[in-house]
């Protein structure tokens, strides 16, 4: 437990409000918040079979301060917001359900192998975007047997150009049921203007399924992503049933557990662009990176407090390293984003993924005579210095453990005990032999062979959009975001390195920073002229729009118990200059516009554009494509309150001492000075090489870096 606001000492007045859950991959953190935004993290092992066990055992974890647990505590919760890693990690891995079946239009069978020229570069760092080097097609999540075409046509207007060859889907159908396949997914040109043939293929299904006395999920794409883009709608598609309904299960058991505890407040999941969901929604692959959205939601949350105009976040897990970028404060929702190397038109908070992290497995390639890291991950299990976890493959965790970052017996606040020895043994055996180098060495490679391709994922995103990483504070955060940030970030000059003290369970800070909400939106397609001719058209159909969305929202509300009067409504529009590719989003600032509102609107997003893109590139001159009218149905929930010290003095108390340990460092051993985290205080000065430990994390300070911990228990890392 890492107490971080002081918890009342009068138990009597103390009033749980608020829970929020981050279940990664390795640990579980909890973030509560009492009635006076007061807050306490906890922290406990990921338990990914029966994930409510790690949850209980985190959130009284948090509790330990006011000597409660969640029996005593829970009747005054009216929020509760869940996000975890366990779909994003299934994707990564490749480790979801690969049993499924599809039904594409004839012709297009070869559409999820092939995917778009996009898919095959998006996430590859800045180098291999620019000189097209290493292109490669992401390996497909389902065989091709399991995909069968059908013949009919819809066109691009919506209208029937050949009829569906009913045969034909029955064969289809049929096949696919024969192979024994758990769902069906279809998935035809168009048919998000025209569901037509899709649902003539859902009652064939049904009939057949009914003679063979069978019963699987018919999934059609028009009513689960009904929005242009063939490729990433059947994406969409896939990794719903691959490696998010997996964890549907899962999610209800976590929801029907906290009940039973006697929590009122019915269980929100966090999703993609930052709204929050039922377990029961009938999609979840919007909260398939809940996990990092809502260590997105904390860093604009910092950068209101800190006033801050550029951010870029970095959080690493156990399994994945994830990045995501403020611009002028404005977090871009994108519509077509990148996934486990997948294109998906699903709207998401801009970040994207890859598969690095503390937990990943370090091998020798035979082959190329290289180190190797992933794509599995040993996870919860740590890797082989945790002797009870059966693991046999080194992993980061080992390599950071025998270079000295690592207190073995601190882990986890010294729950878990972790032998360095074996851990040694293991390197020496697995990769340092085979490379003829010695196990110290070879562990600082295996070190540096993922930094630094986290590095490049980090550079990669900050200058893609056009800026230099010297325009941007980096936040870092996850388990083992302070342990890695002195690697990752090396050479890439930010303004400034925020590592907040609550780094392992800044996600779920996250999360309870964010309001309960609902995020409705419609394709309208709406130009509007230079000439202004048609705004008296648009201005009709953006208020009857918005106005069905309210309702929809209203009634998702109604569903859960809450007062619709309570809602804050927020209308917006995706705006892009007509004939461009890529939308931003503007708020407006009245429910119902008339007319000459419009100008109002494309001010604000020329305001935008230029903050986003720069002035030059602007072209009003074109005129004004409305993609989508958003709407956001809002009910505020507790904040929490970041800490307020005092600066006491530029050199720790020696209370907060631990001693030296020897670490390894890119030119060798160096003796580094050993700190308990929260003993340090407000303006403490600390030179590397020095760790700084936590029950929940480490701070590794390498030779040459220095940190200062500000008056809200944020490190400023600087070289």
């Amino acid at each position: 437990m890492d107490k971080l606001s002081k918890p009342d000492e009068n138990l009597q007045e103390f009033t749980l409000k608020s829970i929020a859950l981050d279940t990664g991959g390795t640990m579980t953190d909890s973030f509560i918040i009492d009635d006076k935004g007061n807050f306490s993290v906890g922290k406990a092992q990921t338990t990914p079979s029966e994930e409510y066990r790690g949850i209980l055992n985190s959130i009284n974890d948090s509790l330990i301060p006011w000597k409660l647990t969640i029996d005593n505590a829970a009747l005054g919760v009216d929020a509760l917001v869940y996000s975890g890693t366990a779909m994003l990690n299934r994707l990564l891995e490749r480790e979801g359900n690969s049993n499924i079946g599809v039904i594409v239009n004839a012709g297009f069978e070869d559409l999820h192998r092939l995917g778009r020229a996009l898919q095959c570069w998006i996430w590859l760092d800045y180098g291999g975007r620019l000189h097209a080097r290493e292109h490669e097609h992401p390996e497909p999540l389902i065989p091709h047997k399991n995909v069968k075409g059908v013949r009919g046509r819809i066109n691009f207007w919506g209208e029937e150009l050949i009829p569906l060859y009913k045969d034909e889907a029955e064969q289809a159908v049929n096949d696919l049921l024969d192979i024994g396949v758990d769902s069906i997914c279809v998935c035809l040109l168009c048919s998000y203007m025209n569901p037509r043939h899709e649902k003539q293929i859902a009652r064939i299904a049904k009939k057949a399924m009914k003679k063979r006395n069978n019963d699987i999920p018919v999934v059609l794409s028009s009513e689960h992503n009904p929005v242009r883009g063939e490729t990433p709608r059947l994406n969409a598609l896939l990794i719903e049933q691959y490696a998010a309904e997996p964890s549907r299960a899962q999610m209800i058991n976590i929801a029907e557990t906290l009940k039973q505890k006697g929590v009122p407040a019915p269980l929100r999941i966090l999703t993609s662009y930052g709204g929050t969901i039922s377990p029961y929604h009938k999609s979840l692959i919007p909260t398939m990176v809940s996990g990092p959205i809502g260590g997105m939601i904390g860093t604009k949350f910092l950068a209101e407090k800190y006033n801050i105009t550029n951010l870029v976040s970095s959080d690493v897990g156990g399994t994945s390293f994830d990045v995501g970028i403020l611009s002028q404060r404005y977090i871009p929702t994108k519509w077509e984003s990148s996934l486990g190397r997948f294109i998906l038109n699903i709207p998401m908070i801009a970040l994207d993924s890859i598969g690095a992290g503390t937990g990943m497995y370090v091998r020798y390639n035979d082959i190329s005579g290289r180190l190797e890291f992933g794509p599995e991950s040993a996870g919860y299990l740590i890797g082989v210095c945790n002797e009870d976890s059966g693991i046999e493959t080194v992993t980061m965790t080992d390599c950071s453990l025998i270079l000295g970052y690592i207190n073995p017996d601190y882990f986890l606040g010294g729950k878990i005990a972790l032998n360095k020895e074996r851990a040694y043994q293991y390197i020496e055996e697995q990769i340092a032999d085979p490379l003829n180098s010695d196990a110290y060495s070879t562990a600082r490679g295996a070190l540096d062979l993922i930094e630094i391709n986290m590095k490049n994922h980090l550079n990669g995103m900050i200058q893609g959009l056009g800026f230099r990483p010297e325009n941007y504070t980096l936040v870092s955060f996850g388990g083992g975001g302070p342990l890695h940030v002195a690697g990752y970030a090396s050479g890439l000059k930010f303004e400034d390195i925020l590592i907040p003290e609550w780094a392992a369970a800044f996600s779920a800070f996250g999360c309870a920073c964010a309001d309960h909400s609902y995020r409705h939106e419609k394709s309208v397609d709406l130009i509007i002229t230079p000439d202004g001719s048609l705004t008296d058209a648009v201005a009709m159909m953006l208020n009857a729009t918005w106005s069905q969305l309210k309702k929809d929202i209203q009634k998702e509300f109604k569903k859960e118990g809450r007062d619709p009067e309570e809602m804050i409504f927020q209308p917006s529009l995706r705006i892009q200059y007509l004939g461009m590719l890529d939308d931003l989003e503007v708020e407006s600032p009245m429910e119902t516009i008339k007319p000459e509102d419009l100008s109002i609107l494309t001010k604000k997003y020329d305001d935008l554009f230029e903050k986003v893109f720069k002035r030059g590139t602007k072209s009003p001159e074109l005129g004004y494509h409305i993609t989508k009218a958003v709407a956001t149905g809002i009910v505020p929930v507790p904040k929490p309150k970041l800490p307020e010290e005092q600066e006491i003095s530029k050199s720790p108390p020696e209370s907060a001492s631990k001693g030296y340990r020897d670490i390894y460092w890119r030119d060798g051993w160096h003796e580094a000075a050993l700190w308990e985290m929260n003993l340090l205080e407000c303006g403490n000065i600390i030179d590397g090489p020095s760790i700084v430990e936590a029950p929940a994390t480490t701070l590794l300070i390498a030779p040459g870096y220095r940190v200062k911990l500000d008056k809200h228990r944020i490190f400023h890392m600087e070289v």
